[in-house]
């Protein structure tokens, strides 16, 4: 038998084999976190939170309602680092590494289930595609490490220095934006290296590995252009990410709290760290919570747009978002098709991209009225721990402390916002198709009604 034919077997389709195996992760996760080994002398974590914090590793978000560097022994912050590496690389693509590293071939629902975990579009060199995701993000994880390695070596001991490089390196990489500081990287705001460094393993982890393999295939010489794919996601990212550091630095400017204490330049390297971050890693440099209203909705819609796909931040995705917006350019202009780099989008992608952003849409929506009604929170920082949640980002107004608002949630609260955080890291169309999609067809087809619009 297959090595992975046990997980994926009679589980049915691969949407449901991809919930099921992160379900099983944060589950192995939360057992680990619970061993006394896990706690830091004289702590302790209580289920809720140990599966919470599980949770926030898998799906790669960076909310926290016990301190990573305080509450958790080495032990623990292994644990927590190793579940991030998992949750970035995704479950299938762990499960089929064994069989790749023995040069076994996998069957055909083991395919499709990558072909899922992965967001490609065909199985043609999905086993090759495997293997460069995997280079590439041990190159990139390796160079960062090193890189942050030589500038923690200026304030700490050479092993903590190490540590403290590889550690956040892997979550930067993974837009985890889990930190081994309190403040998370609020002591090195006005560090250029520390910020830059950070801030390109997260939009490196960010675009996609099929963008990856699209530049290098450009850079090599193996291809005229740039997909249609990559043009798109390229184009999305230096847009979202000029555009969110402009409004974040006027909103901030004109309230003063948050820039309070900065400089020009440091105010401007704050609001360019953040756009980034937004989308969808979740470190700060600064406190959210003396962010002005304006400020905060700009994250929000930023953690609400996310990464790319393929990568490992979360989000709608920047496609579905340049998708929606070009439909509407092209309807507003009363045409039909909407077209970019003279090439049309199939009519099933521009739907599947408003299915995508509404589902999203009620999704946040419903869990930030639950929430307001259990919790009796302000509006605003429900909103934006939601949408940090679903976004799979880990930016958080804060409990008035070094945790996450979050952690002054109830059981039901916390219980909520994990279920968001899996929601959020499989993508709502994938739970949706999991728990409602059925094995049957329908064989009648019905005639057309007509529904007046506007």
């Amino acid at each position: 038998m297959n090595a992975l034919e046990p997980r994926v077997g009679l589980l049915a389709s691969p949407p449901r084999v991809l919930v099921l195996g992160f379900a099983g992760l944060i589950s192995v996760g939360t057992l680990l976190l619970l061993l006394p080994l896990a706690s830091a002398p004289g702590r302790s974590v209580g289920f809720i939170d140990a599966l919470f914090t599980a949770t926030s590793a898998v799906c790669v978000t960076g909310l926290i309602v016990k301190d990573v560097s305080s509450d958790f022994s080495l032990f623990g912050q292994l644990v927590i680092l190793l579940l991030i590496q998992i949750g970035g690389f995704g479950y299938m693509t762990v499960a089929a590494m064994p069989a790749l590293l023995l040069g076994r071939k996998i069957g055909l629902k083991e395919q499709l289930a990558l072909q899922e975990a992965l967001n490609v579009l065909s199985l043609e060199g999905i086993m090759e595609f495997l293997r460069s995701l995997i280079k590439i993000t041990l190159v990139v994880e390796g160079l960062g490490a090193l890189l942050l390695t030589a500038r923690f070596a200026l304030d700490f001991p050479i092993p903590r220095a190490i540590y403290l490089g590889i550690f956040h390196a892997i979550s930067a990489f993974n837009n985890a934006g889990f930190s081994l500081f309190s403040t998370n990287l609020a002591a090195y705001r006005d560090d250029l290296a520390v910020n830059l460094i950070i801030t390109t393993l997260i939009i490196l982890g960010g675009l996609g590995f099929l963008v990856h393999r699209d530049l290098f295939r450009r850079a090599r010489g193996q291809a005229s252009q740039l997909s249609f794919h990559a043009r798109l996601v390229l184009i999305m990212t230096a847009s979202l990410i000029t555009i969110g550091t402009l409004l974040f630095f006027v909103a901030e400017v004109q309230s003063h709290r948050a820039f309070a204490s900065l400089s020009w330049p440091q105010r401007l390297l704050a609001s360019y760290f953040h756009a980034v971050s937004a989308r969808t890693a979740g470190f700060n440099t600064i406190d959210l919570a003396q962010l002005s209203s304006v400020a905060l909705y700009i994250l929000i819609v930023l953690m609400f747009i996310g990464a790319s796909p393929g990568g490992t931040g979360g989000g709608i995705k920047t496609t579905t978002v340049g998708t929606i917006v070009l439909d509407l350019w092209t309807s507003l202009r009363g045409q039909v098709e909407a077209t970019i780099f003279h090439r049309r989008l199939p009519a099933e992608t521009v739907a599947k991209a408003y299915l995508i952003a509404t589902l999203a849409f009620f999704w946040m929506t419903g869990v930030t009225v639950l929430l307001l009604d259990v919790e009796r929170q302000d509006v605003l920082r429900v909103l934006f721990e939601v949408a940090s949640a679903l976004g799979t980002v880990g930016l958080s107004t804060g409990d008035g402390g070094v945790l996450s608002f979050s952690a002054l949630f109830s059981d039901f609260g916390k219980m909520a916002i994990a279920l968001t955080m899996l929601v959020g890291r499989v993508g709502p169309v994938t739970l949706g198709m999991a728990v409602l999609k059925s094995s049957h067809h329908a064989r009648v087809r019905y005639p057309e009604g007509t529904v007046i619009l506007g």
